[in-house]
């Protein structure tokens, strides 16, 4: 058996291979289909290939799968060896990959199946039409503010907005800013549009989505999100790990006989996810229930901050119980035992 150490670029592939206790380099190979599939087949079927998670990683993996015994993603965040290593070139971490890969210490990350890889992509794209719109929307107020134009309405994006700002004397140049900027955002809220009816479009078919959407607070939208990040919950033993998937868990220093000391939340994983937890927590306020009564409590203790963060870790938990043990009843147990 032979333990293949992948360095992934764009362009192309540095090769190790590690056997009977050496591990030497192999050259390169460039990532086209053509290329990765003859490397494929140059493989044997008892052999096992790392390579580190990036943009086009799974794509990789799925075309070496079927050549050989075990093909392992692996997150370099999670490696020492590799992120603070004196010496770091290609070479180097290829070797490096193939040797503890052939040690059993290479950190495998989940690979989603093909239907949460599309709920992936089209959430990440929705995240980004917003940004790009926010950002398009910034510059006209930017604009307002340079002239000193103050709109006598709180939304200039809507109808009497639009015609106010339509009939706005300004420079030459600042008008073309704002002409273009609108037409941006109008084409962004019809991509953003036509996402969010593919998305309404896979919640009606799934399960699980509309039994996330009976929680107080979790839209359409944040069951999605939470779905996409999720995946499968079944890789998630208990609650507590579901929390530390989605950061946030406190951070823990401690050592020795001294007193654990608990800081701000880890963030790691999925920050869309951890974002519209934090959206659903703001909206649990308008829903009275053990959940509005959990956050009043810890906000009279710890602050508005914390306890948004407190009732959105609470959402997570509840949602591992809905998604684990859906049975008749389930949302209002969960609800009532975890709100207290």
């Amino acid at each position: 058996m032979r333990h293949i150490g992948l360095d992934v670029h764009r362009d192309f592939c540095e090769v190790a291979i590690a056997e009977d206790g050496e591990v030497r380099s192999a050259g390169r190979i460039r990532t086209t289909v053509e290329e990765l599939e003859l490397f494929a087949q140059s493989l044997g079927t008892d052999d096992e290939v790392g390579l580190e998670t990036t943009g086009n990683a799974l794509t990789i993996a799925r075309i070496l799968e079927p050549f050989v015994a075990r093909v392992v993603v692996a997150d370099t965040r999670n490696l020492r060896a590799i992120t603070h290593a004196k010496v770091k070139s290609d070479p180097v971490d290829a070797r490096m990959l193939a040797r503890l890969l052939a040690s059993d210490m290479l950190p495998e990350v989940w690979r989603c199946d093909e239907e949460t890889r599309v709920l992936r992509r089209r959430i990440s794209r929705r995240t980004q039409l917003v940004r790009q719109r926010t950002r398009a929307k910034n510059q006209v107020h930017a604009v307002l503010i340079r002239n000193l134009k103050k709109a006598p309405m709180t939304d200039v994006f809507g109808r009497k907005g639009r015609g106010w700002l339509a009939e706005l004397e300004l420079p030459e140049d600042e008008r073309h800013t704002v002409d273009g900027c609108l037409r941006e955002v109008d084409f962004l809220s019809e991509e953003i549009a036509t996402l969010d009816r593919a998305l309404a479009q896979h919640a009606v078919s799934s399960p699980d989505i509309r039994r996330l959407m009976t929680v107080p607070g979790i839209s359409r939208l944040t069951a999605a999100t939470l779905m996409a990040a999720i995946g499968d919950v079944r890789r998630f033993p208990s609650p507590r790990h579901l929390v530390g998937y989605l950061g946030l868990d406190p951070r823990v220093r401690q050592s020795g006989e001294s007193a654990a000391r608990h800081g701000h939340v880890s963030k790691q994983g999925d920050a869309a996810a951890r974002h519209v937890l934090v959206e659903a927590a703001h909206s649990v306020e308008k829903a009275p229930g053990p959940l509005r009564a959990f956050k009043r409590r810890v906000q009279a203790r710890r602050g508005f901050q914390i306890a948004m963060v407190a009732v959105a870790r609470k959402l997570a938990t509840i949602a591992w119980h809905l998604l684990t043990k859906c049975v008749p009843g389930s949302l209002q147990v969960a609800v009532r035992r975890l709100g207290r």
